[in-house]
């Protein structure tokens, strides 16, 4: 009897230190490694409403970004320092400017916009694969409102912006978003990261 309480009482006090250094004995938190990501695309493509979603903020009162933006989004493992560049052609022009120290780029565009829209659109991520400060860096491309009835298909989209043979030796993921199915962008950012941290092993 008097073994069955000794044990009892070894077992409590075990319990109680394993609780008391999960509680009060935690090591400093290991920050996580940062990253600053570029993000462009043509005014309308939904750059702003996605990256606020990330940020688990609200879509009211959304207007053209103007110049650009900068919001950190957090990640389990990494946090992303997003710069957001405005996509009206008065805008468009100066994006070369905010490129420097970039690690990773994010393109957007809208899957439902016109063939002459859309051509618009593959000019301008070829402009950017091929820019001196942008090429060796991962791409994360988003085919936008995939929930419209109008998108066209993530395929469709790899097949008419020819990605294979113009985007060769580089690194690049093409995904499909809309605002109503988070999980997949996030998946999406993840996969960015991964690239980023590729390059820096």
């Amino acid at each position: 009897m008097a073994e069955r309480i000794q044990l009892s009482i070894a077992l409590c006090r075990i319990a109680f230190y394993t609780c008391f250094r999960k509680l009060c004995c935690k090591g400093p938190r290991i920050p996580r490694p940062e990253y600053d990501v570029v993000c462009i695309g043509l005014s309308g493509a939904g750059k702003t409403s996605l990256i606020r979603r990330l940020c688990r903020e609200g879509l009211d009162e959304i207007v053209p970004t103007q110049g650009f933006s900068i919001k950190a989004v957090a990640f389990p493992n990494a946090v992303l320092n997003v710069k957001e560049l405005g996509g009206a052609d008065n805008i468009k022009k100066h994006w070369s400017r905010y490129y420097q120290g970039s690690q990773g780029v994010v393109f957007v565009l809208d899957s439902t916009v016109s063939d002459e829209k859309m051509e618009a659109c593959r000019s301008e991520l070829l402009l950017a694969l091929q820019h001196p400060q942008l090429c060796t860096l991962p791409f994360l491309i988003l085919a936008n409102h995939q929930d419209s009835p109008a998108a066209r298909s993530v395929p469709e989209i790899k097949k008419y912006f020819e990605l294979e043979p113009r985007a060769k030796g580089k690194r690049w993921i093409l995904e499909g978003s809309s605002i109503n199915n988070m999980e997949a962008v996030r998946e999406g950012f993840s996969e960015l990261i991964s690239l980023m941290e590729d390059k820096e092993l």
